[in-house]
């Protein structure tokens, strides 16, 4: 599409020269993200003020055009791809830490700030934000509030949605609002910071951000495990979570992921079917009981070899190549699916054995790697675009990981979202009155649809 003249001219009223472009070689480097999709946006924008946001909805809600609200373009699933083109909204410049308070715990920031940078910010004053996805040094606290996104420290510390007290907010009607709190509880009214973090921009775009913030723990000490095979991990896995200490982190690899990290990390990485690095924090005087307490529930049935390690170097090295898995996986096929679907951690083993069976009947291999400690394994399949039986059968090696992971009561999306990717799977997740209730909530935030059209919910059935 084309934008209306009048919109343009409204945008050039509300946007220096250097905020806005409607060039369309300058508009393409805004229309793709990690997912590898590519649509063609008509215009971008850089607003730098909560004030330029309301403006912007409301001037393309008056004129019927789409607008997709973007980070760094760091997701997988297509969700800040503008597949109806129209205006990308760059909250790129939107960039301001406004405020740490540390005796409330709590900091308020804009939706541009860069997840490590505030991280860093954070660090002086003993603090830290729980989510802590592996794009961390360069996505965005928006785009991490837009998917959920979490990160290995879920398993103890909680999503976005656990670790933000408010939002303040522009909905598609053109409507400021602020909703959530500034204390550690509250419960006055329907619960919309909630609502608003994982919707992908498809009921509101987040100009502000208050989150909740965490004392960073006086020590942590980190362990690895490797086993003979996958199931024996994964065992190992629902071993773990069942005993009274919490991990901070509890990653799993299988053994092709080995694979990639031994070549990024040499023999700090051991060879085996598959590992796990689980890491404990909290005082140093209760750290070794907690270590230990975790190493016992590792310890069953083909587990080779345990080490902890031994210095910051040590633990580093483990991290770097967890942290290389994904962009790694492109060495092995130059097409990746990569789903980050989550199971009851008793179900672990039985969605490893599925997963493998998956993989041997479509002939497309599948690496899995991910925050085993909630289940949310990352689930890779592999394929080569010249192998057309390869090609053939993906769509369909595809359904069926998502058909065994709802079989065993799991869920599509842990961080990632829905996005484009998953969105025609939705209505396997959710029953029929769910989604119509989560249209009719679409339909009253954006009552013309503009915002992010396309995503996460399904088209409605005739």
């Amino acid at each position: 599409m084309q934008l209306p003249v009048a919109l343009l001219d409204t945008l050039r009223g509300l946007f220096p020269a250097d905020a806005l472009s409607a060039d369309a070689a300058e508009c393409l480097a805004y229309g793709y993200d990690n997912s590898r999709r590519q649509a063609q946006p008509d215009a971008v924008v850089f607003p730098t003020e909560h004030a330029q946001v309301v403006a912007l909805v409301r001037a393309c809600r008056s004129a019927r055009t789409p607008l997709v609200a973007r980070g760094r373009g760091t997701n997988t699933t297509g969700a800040s791809v503008p597949v109806a083109g129209g205006v990308i909204a760059s909250f790129e410049r939107m960039n301001r830490i406004l405020r740490i308070d540390v005796e409330n715990r709590y900091a308020v920031v804009e939706p541009g700030v860069l997840n490590g940078e505030l991280q860093a910010a954070l660090a002086v004053h003993g603090f830290f934000w729980p989510p802590d996805p592996t794009s961390s040094p360069y996505c965005t606290v928006g785009g991490n509030l837009a998917c959920n996104a979490a990160g290995p420290r879920a398993v103890k510390y909680g999503s976005c949605r656990e670790n933000t007290l408010g939002l303040r907010a522009v909905s598609g009607a053109g409507e400021e609002f602020r909703c959530g709190v500034y204390t550690s509880k509250g419960a006055t009214g329907y619960d919309l910071t909630r609502l608003l973090i994982g919707a992908e921009g498809t009921l509101a775009l987040i100009t502000e951000a208050t989150l909740r913030l965490t004392p960073k723990p006086a020590a942590r000490r980190t362990l690895s495990a490797s086993y003979t095979n996958v199931a024996a991990a994964a065992a190992a896995v629902a071993r773990i979570m069942a005993q009274p200490v919490t991990p901070c982190a509890l990653e799993f690899l299988d053994g092709q992921s080995l694979q990639l990290a031994r070549r990024h990390a040499g023999d700090a990485i051991p060879g085996a079917g598959a590992l796990l690095i689980v890491e404990v924090d909290g005082d140093a005087d209760a750290l070794a009981n907690a270590a230990n307490a975790i190493a016992r529930a590792a310890r069953g049935d083909g587990l080779l070899e345990m080490r902890v390690a031994a210095d910051a170097t040590q633990v580093e090295s483990l991290w770097a190549a967890r942290r290389a898995l994904s962009p790694a996986l492109r060495t092995l096929a130059p097409n990746k699916i990569n789903e980050d679907v989550v199971v009851p951690v008793s179900r672990l083993p039985e969605l490893i054995d599925g997963l493998a069976d998956i993989s041997a009947k479509y002939t497309i291999p599948i690496v899995g790697f991910g925050h085993a400690g909630n289940g949310n394994i990352h689930v890779n399949l592999l394929y080569r675009p010249e192998d057309p039986l390869q090609s053939a059968n993906a769509p369909d090696c595809l359904a069926a990981v998502f058909e065994l992971v709802l079989a065993l009561d799991g869920t599509l999306s842990g961080e990632h979202g829905i996005g484009l990717a998953k969105r025609d799977f939705l209505a396997r997740a959710l029953d029929a009155q769910a989604l119509a209730l989560m249209r009719g909530i679409k339909a009253q935030f954006d009552p013309d649809g503009i915002l992010n059209p396309g995503k996460l919910l399904p088209d409605a059935g005739p």
